[in-house]
């Protein structure tokens, strides 16, 4: 809005300009209006270059703005005929609405109202002055101005609420993935080492069963804390200053302190390789920042973690590793007893966050997609799709 009341000021310029030649004859001291010009030029300059800058547009810049504008306007006064304002406006002409409408943003419409009335009675003053005729066109000016400066009053307040709304949108979303990640990596290590304690003692019965009940039920209670805390996230308004100024590091960066370094994807993904998973990866590099390495090799591990604890002992798995010209994808498929229609959402509604956050999460970080691919008793197929 600043730059647009801006570019106003120009082409009233320009215009006020082109009246002074047209009517210059008019003028009862020639040097005095062209000197008016050239301060409007002047003033045109550096109160454009003022309102740029947000630390500069106080109050006093307003008032200085309007105090030019003013005596523009009462200049008129001295250097032209009161035939002059019966063919043209005064001097300041309608470069003065571009005072007007910078205090319609500054103060909002109130503030607009009370400078397009005071303009209307300097110039009925400047014509009593002059002894020149009032007509209509002046009322019709003030009228132009007030309605001009309600408008850009009301637009700029909806802007204002605008950015405020579109800040706190931000933190909101900064602070939900910050949690995010947190909430994966409680899951890619405290969760996932209680659910199979919880898994094991069962199997083994006595004294490892009741530990294993204590495991699930501190499961349980943390799955809540987690879900409880990311549901509130997105009902509080947040905060703008918790927006952090970097997001949190991947989950070890593979150890490397320059995340932003191309590693070549088969090396982390083949140190996964066992008796029971199997890669397969191209024969040429697959090269990716290491941080999205990370993240994506974090996902591959989580999915690994799912087939592990929700498939029967020495259940075999493979990850495929696919280099194409606009994507890479990373598929991790098992041979176990697959995945029931809708258990995903239900495990989502129960805290459980081995896809919803460890895998998908990751990968809507990374602007990729996941698919699930499953059918009781024909195993399951996880397939991480990364645009490049």
């Amino acid at each position: 809005m600043w730059r647009g009341i801006s570019l106003f000021r120009a082409a009233a310029l320009v215009y006020s300009l082109l009246l002074l030649v047209q009517h210059h004859e008019h003028l009862t001291r020639p040097w005095l209006g062209w000197t008016v010009l050239v301060a409007m030029a002047a003033w045109t300059v550096v109160a454009s270059s003022a309102y740029a800058r947000p630390e500069l547009r106080t109050r006093r810049l307003v008032l200085a703005d309007l105090a030019v504008a003013f005596t523009c306007l009462f200049a008129t006064a001295v250097a032209a005929t009161p035939f002059y304002l019966t063919q043209a406006p005064p001097l300041s002409g309608y470069w003065f609405a571009g005072a007007a409408l910078a205090a319609g943003v500054a103060w909002g419409r109130r503030g607009a109202g009370v400078v397009a009335v005071l303009y209307g009675v300097a110039d009925l003053t400047l014509r009593v002055i002059m002894d020149a005729p009032i007509t209509p066109a002046t009322a019709r000016g003030v009228v132009l101005l007030l309605l001009a400066g309600l408008a850009v009053g009301y637009m700029a307040r909806v802007a204002g609420q605008a950015e405020e709304r579109f800040a706190r949108a931000v933190a909101l979303e900064a602070r939900l993935r910050e949690r995010e990640q947190l909430a994966r990596s409680i899951h890619d290590s405290v969760l996932q080492v209680l659910t199979l304690v919880s898994r094991r003692g069962a199997e083994a019965g006595g004294e490892a069963a009741e530990l294993g009940r204590l495991a699930g039920e501190q499961e349980v209670r943390l799955r809540a804390m987690i879900t409880d805390g990311l549901t509130d996230l997105t009902e509080v308004p947040a905060d703008p200053g918790a927006v952090r100024a970097a997001p949190a590091p991947g989950p070890g960066d593979l150890g490397n302190p320059a995340a932003d370094t191309a590693i070549d994807l088969r090396d982390p993904l083949r140190r996964l390789e066992s008796v029971r998973v199997s890669v397969s990866a191209p024969a040429t590099p697959v090269p990716l920042p290491g941080r999205v390495a990370a993240e994506l090799l974090a996902a591959v591990e989580a999915a690994l973690a799912n087939v592990e604890l929700h498939c029967p002992p020495g259940t075999r798995a493979w990850i495929l590793v696919e280099d194409e010209e606009d994507a890479v994808t990373v598929t991790v498929r098992d041979e176990g007893p697959g995945i029931p229609p809708g258990r995903l959402e239900e495990a989502g509604r129960q805290g459980r966050l081995g896809v919803a956050q460890s895998v998908r999460g990751r990968l809507r970080d990374l602007g990729g997609t996941v698919e699930v691919f499953s059918a009781p008793g024909q195993g399951t197929e996880v397939e991480m799709r990364l645009p490049r």
